[in-house]
This record gives structure tokens, sequence and C-alpha cells, in this order.
């Protein structure tokens, strides 16, 4: 802890009016937060996330950055909302969870953004908030402005990976970004000394490469010089900065986590350091405002607040809306189908890949590529090789082992307005960026109605000897996640055309591509620009004794399964998009023979098969003549000796299943 001593304002670069204004954006959250903690007791708010004791971080920030420059606040910046001019009356909506306030009732608090206001809200996850700021503090420098972006985290929140990732991204890429650390010494009832072993945080400055600075968070006036500073600083040559603010929370993390952790004292040590009275009662001081200006200040400022309050408080409780729920889940978008042309020319899967990632970088001049070594070395697999000569470092960037990171950042680029693609070296590696597609990018716009331009591209799959840490089908785990849409092609011309797709769609797409087919599959693949539809599925057989629903690889094992049995004829559909499926497609092909084989090269138990059987069970029951089967790979990790990788693989069972699923 800090030695608490009398706080020391420093007025020579601030005129009378100016730090009036000043104390109208301290005292404002402190009312709000008064009459929430009211509200709290009555039953008419559910939680509440205090920030007593720490107003001035939050109003000295927002107060030293441009209205159109990004902040990315927590849980306790109320001051950021309420100095970037929020209205009351949807702040108050927000949180009694009505239709007017910023995520309908869908979630509580901080957890929202404003593009309006330039704020992008939280999730519970905290960390994820970091990258986020690292992309759009990039978009910024691709674009060669001044803009600097802020994003706060706690010093508890600062134990997790992604403060590491986020901080070691920006000092490589020289982002210019403001790493804002409210260090209150808990981390809700965990002290510091149970976090960290480092003295502070700004130590952690030399170790990133990056200028790191400690200021008094109880400071109004400090806070407002030092991110001025800051500022001006990297305007003059971009960088980041950590800037450690040393403040304390007087009140519970939230309120029923009450403070009895706190040692006997600890907070009358603090009281004497009170943001808002020690500005208050140094104004008066000074003579800058009498009691009877304050008082006038905080009774219209009370009377603003109740009637916003009494507005929100007003309005209908949300009725809910089938139809509007599952439509706010994606953005809106009107897909345009863009027919091929009449020239081709036969590439395999891996060329159709490149050919569409180089003609949609062509395409969308704010589309940046990132992925580990996908620069000068073009990637592992080559896919982006002599893409840096074409359209320069700032769009094809390396990046850092740092999956979470970067997937942040790309939804940070869409936040601000452009596109991103983020590489995973094999699809494996994205469990370490779960988090973010997941939580952020999958529920963004349903929370509060920001898209995320954002594909993840997937190499993906058995069959090479990999082992179990470069082998894994892992769709199954992005298809159950709503907001996300899900891509899996066969062939390289809808490799192509669904790649360019995925690119017009302003939602998240996890793009699916088999390794094993990158360099085994050739087709013909039409040149210049052209669109598959995601979401419809195709029929590359047709037939009327067995039907086989697949995708991938799968398609190529079903084709040489039909090759086997001539005697039958088989219905081939290949899905092409796990989420949404196209269920309509589905029916018709399952309906067409009675006789339905589900088959992924994913594990068995709880694939995306066992979704299939079911929608086929639901919606075809009348015309089925056998039960609905499955082949899929073993329930277990994908073993690395090729012998055992064949038992392991669904292929290796699939001829067994067709003919008994053919004698039934």
């Amino acid at each position: 802890m800090p030695d608490i001593n009398t706080i020391n304002y420093q007025t020579q670069h601030y005129g009378n009016e100016e730090l009036i204004q000043i104390y109208k954006h301290l005292a404002l959250p402190r009312l709000i937060e008064e009459k929430m903690l009211i509200l709290l007791r009555q039953g008419k708010i559910s939680k509440w996330f205090s920030g007593w004791g720490q107003e001035a971080v939050s109003v000295g920030c927002a107060y030293a950055m441009a209205e159109h420059e990004y902040i990315l606040p927590m849980h306790r910046n109320l001051g950021v909302f309420t100095t970037r001019q929020i209205p009351l009356q949807r702040l108050f909506a927000q949180f009694q969870g009505k239709a007017d306030g910023y995520t309908k009732g869908r979630d509580r608090s901080f957890h929202f953004g404003t593009q309006d206001h330039k704020l992008v809200g939280m999730i519970s996850h905290l960390g994820p908030q970091l990258g986020i700021a690292d992309g759009i503090a990039l978009s910024s420098k691709i674009r060669q402005t001044t803009d600097t972006t802020l994003v706060f985290s706690g010093d508890g929140g600062a134990s997790e990976g992604d403060f590491h990732e986020a901080l070691n991204v920006a000092a490589v890429w020289q982002l210019p970004v403001i790493f804002a650390i409210e260090n209150n010494c808990w981390g809700l009832s965990t002290p510091s000394s149970e976090q960290f072993r480092c003295k502070q945080f700004i130590d952690k400055g030399i170790g990133y490469g990056m200028d790191a600075i400690q200021v008094d968070g109880n400071n109004i006036l400090e806070v407002i010089e030092t991110v001025r500073n800051i500022r001006a600083q990297i305007q003059e040559n971009p960088r980041p900065f950590i800037l450690e603010l040393m403040t304390f929370r007087m009140r519970g993390h939230e309120e029923a986590s009450g403070t009895k952790y706190y040692p006997e004292g600890l907070q009358a040590e603090w009281e004497p350091k009170d943001p808002v009275t020690n500005f208050e009662a140094f104004l008066l001081e000074q003579n800058i405002l009498d009691q009877a200006a304050i008082d006038q200040i905080k009774h219209q400022f009370k009377e603003e607040i109740q009637e916003a309050f009494d507005a929100a408080n007003a309005a209908p409780k949300i009725v809910p809306s089938l139809t509007q729920e599952l439509a706010d889940v994606y953005a809106p978008h009107a897909y345009v189908a863009v027919e091929p042309g009449a020239n081709s020319e036969e590439v395999r899967f891996i060329d159709a890949i490149q050919d569409g990632l180089r003609t949609a970088m062509q395409t969308h001049h704010n589309l940046v590529l990132m992925g580990q070594d996908i620069a000068e070395y073009g990637g592992a697999f080559k896919v982006t090789e002599g893409f840096v000569e074409l359209f320069g470092k700032d769009r094809v960037r390396n990046t850092p082992l740092c999956e979470s990171a970067i997937i942040g950042a790309g939804l940070g680029l869409s936040i601000a307005g452009m596109k991103a693609m983020v590489e995973m070296q094999f699809a494996d590696f994205v469990s370490v960026g779960f988090n973010q597609i997941v939580n952020n990018l999958a529920k963004l716009h349903w929370r509060w109605g920001q898209n995320a331009d954002v594909v993840v591209r997937m190499p993906t799959g058995a069959g090479t000897a990999a082992g179990p840490f470069h082998s894994q089908s892992n769709e199954a785990w992005f298809a159950h996640t709503p907001g996300l849409k899900v891509v899996y092609p066969s062939n390289p011309h809808d490799a192509k055309g669904l790649l360019l797709a995925a690119f017009e769609d302003p939602n998240p797409v996890l793009f699916f591509e088999h390794k094993f087919l990158y360099r085994s599959l050739k087709g013909d693949v039409p040149t210049g620009y052209y669109n598959t539809p995601i979401g419809k599925a195709a029929s590359v057989q047709h037939g009327t004794d067995l039907t086989i629903i697949t995708y991938g690889l799968g398609v190529h094992w079903a084709l040489d399964a039909a090759a086997h049995r001539p005697q039958h004829t088989f219905e081939i559909l290949d899905l092409r998009t796990l989420l949404p499926l196209d269920l309509e497609a589905i029916i018709a092909a399952a309906s067409k023979t009675g006789r339905v084989l589900v088959l992924h090269e994913d594990t068995i138990t709880a694939g995306i098969g066992g979704e299939i059987v079911a929608l086929v069970n639901e919606h075809c029951f009348e015309h089925l003549d056998a039960p609905v089967l499955r082949v899929a790979s073993l329930d277990t990790p994908v073993p690395f000796a090729a012998d055992l990788e064949q038992q392991f693989l669904a292929q290796s069972r699939l001829l067994p299943t067709i003919d008994k699923l053919l004698a039934y």
C-alpha cells in the first residue's frame, strides 16, 4: 500500500472555470452511486459494482482523452460513462434491464458499449478487453491518425494471461495505447500480496520495453495532466504506455461481497484521500467555489438523476420476443450472389485458399491479415507466401505466439471499422484463444449491437501423422455457440467461394481447412471474384438407396465408399456450413432415401453428427426405413503412429456401417 499523504493539487494549467467543470464531472458519478446504493437496498436494481473512492481515475482519464478516441472501461468506471455524456435515462434503463438499455436487458451493469460515445464494454472475464484495445490502436496506426486508445485493467485482472499477451503485442507493434491499471490493492477479497510479487506495476515496463508511469489515482488533476502528457507523447512518437493509478476501493467488489475482509482501520486510513471530498474542499479553500455553489451543483444533479431514474423506472418491463432474440444474434447481412466467370483453372485446395485470400485483400482494402509466421515466411503451410510484397507489412502481420490477444485485436479492428483475418497455425491452437471467440466475438452483436467482422482460419484434421496437438477436429466446439458462423469446405471451388463470402459477412466466421486436402486435392476453380453462400449445403452425388450427410474430408470418404458399392446409389450431401445448418437440405436428402448415415472425422461423442441425427429424427421420422446411424472417429485423442491413426479415423468403419444400414 502506498503512503497516504494529503493530496497536492497543481492548478497552473487550469483556469477556475475548468476546475469547476472538473468538479462537476467528479461529483456526478458519486451522486449517482449514492442513488444506486439506495435503489439496491430497495430491490430496484439487482447488483452494483462500486467505484466509491476511485472516481478520479475514471473521470480524469475520460476527461483527458479526446471525445472521438476509444476508451475500454471496466466494472468500476462509472465516471468514464458520465464524463462521456451517456444519457442518464438510458444508463438507468441498462441497470434495470429495460428495453431502452444498451443491451436490451440481455446483460447487466457496465457490460455494454456504444459507438456514439466511443466506449467498448467489458465481459466478466476482464482480460480480453486489453487485446481489443490493441486492435483499435492498430487501426489508428495503419490509418496514420494521431488517436490514442485507453483501456482499463484492475490489479487483480492484470494476473490474467490476456494482460501479458496484450502488453507484449502492443510493445512489439508499438501501438498507441494506454494500459491504465487501477491499483486499488485488492482483487475482490484477495490482497495484492497474494496477487503478484512485484512491488508495483510500473516495474513491468522495462520487461515489456515500454514507458511506465505511476500517479496518485485520487488526485484528479494529476490524472488528467498525466494522461494529457502521455497522449502528447504518443502523438509525437506512437507507442504504448503503462499508467498505474494508485487508489483504493472503499466499498466491496460488489455490494453483496461487503468489506469484512479489510483489515481493521484500513478504510479509515484512506478516507482522508477521498477524491471527491478532497477536491471539493480544495475548491472551497481556494475560493473557486463557495458552499452555496456546491450545494446548487449537487441539487441540480440530484434532480437530473431522479428525473432520469423516474423515466427509466416508468418504462415498461421487457416483453420477451422469440423473433427479436433470435434476430439479434447475428448482424444483418444481405448476401448478394456473385456468379463465377467462364474462365477457370485446375488448382490445388491450398491454391484456392490462397487465391481467395489474395482476391479478398484486393477487394477489401481495410482487411488486415494476422498470424504466426504469415508475413515473409508465408505461414506454416505457405498460404500467404508473397503477400507482404503485394500488400505490405501493415496488412500482413506476423504476430507473437498469443492467440487470445490477436483474436482480440481482430475484434478491435472490426470495432474501429476495419476487417480482420486471424490465422491459427493449427486449429488445435485455438484453445488458447477460445474465450475471445465464444464470449466476445460470438456474443457482441446480441449484447449491444456491435458486429464482429473477423474471419478465423483453422487448418484442421488428421491423416498427416501429426499427433494429438496438430490433428484435432474441433469444429463442434464452435458449432454449439450462437453468434458464430462455422464453414468447412470440401473442395477447391467452394474453398475460394466460401472464403470470399466469409469476408463479405459482417459476422465472425470460423473457416475450417482440412490440411490433408491442401496438396492432395485438385479441382477446377473460377478465376476472378465469385462467392458461395454460407449456410447452404450442396448435393455432390445423387442416389436412392442411402443418404450420407457429411462435410470436409468426409465427402471424399463417402465418394470412395460409393465407388466400392457400385450396385447401390448414394445421395451424398456436403453440408459446407455447420453453423447455421441447412435444415431444408438435410430434410430433403434424408427423406429421399429413408436410410441415413451421418459421417464426420470428429470424435463421435457430442460431435455435430448427434445434432444432425436428432434433426433427421425430428423432421423425417415418417420417411425413415432404418435407424439413423453415425460414423465418426474414436473417442480418444488423435494418435501419432500411422496405423493407430487409421484405426482412430472414421473411414476405417465406414463401409461396414454402410452395409449394415443397407441390410436393415
